[in-house]
This record gives structure tokens, sequence and C-alpha cells, in this order.
């Protein structure tokens, strides 16, 4: 997972998140059929995608699938 693109085809394809990349910015609690499963999902396809481990604390305090995203991207 290299792009924002991707991330979006992920969360569709994973999770079944009916999201757009407009939807990123929103608030978690706003994106629709989202709930804390979802998250452990996630955080799951994205250690896979990416190969490595995230910070599950600062993946608990993400506002946004945005922050998310940016988290499993960072350097």
């Amino acid at each position: 997972m290299k792009t924002v693109d991707d991330f979006v085809t992920l969360l569709r394809d994973e999770l079944a998140l009916p999201v757009t990349a407009d939807d990123l910015g929103r608030g978690l609690d706003t994106v629709e059929s989202w709930d804390s499963v979802h998250l452990l999902a996630l955080c799951t396809a994205l250690e896979r995608e990416t190969g490595r481990s995230l910070p599950l604390a600062d993946v608990l305090e993400a506002a946004s699938l945005k922050d998310v995203y940016l988290l499993a991207v960072a350097p």
C-alpha cells in the first residue's frame, strides 16, 4: 500500500466500507458502518500490507481514517 487510493481500496475490499478518498478526513464516528471491530481489522490489514506494526496507542487516538493512513505510511 503506497497511495491514498490503495488505502481506499483496502477499506472497501477488506472491510466492506463504502468510503471514498473524500471521506478520509471525516471523524471516525461519522464513517458509515464504522465500529471498533473495523479498527482492529484495519490494523491487521495494514500490518499485513505494510509488513510492519502500527503504534497501537497512536491508532487508538486517531480521529479519522486519514490519521490511520498517515500512521501506516509514516517512515
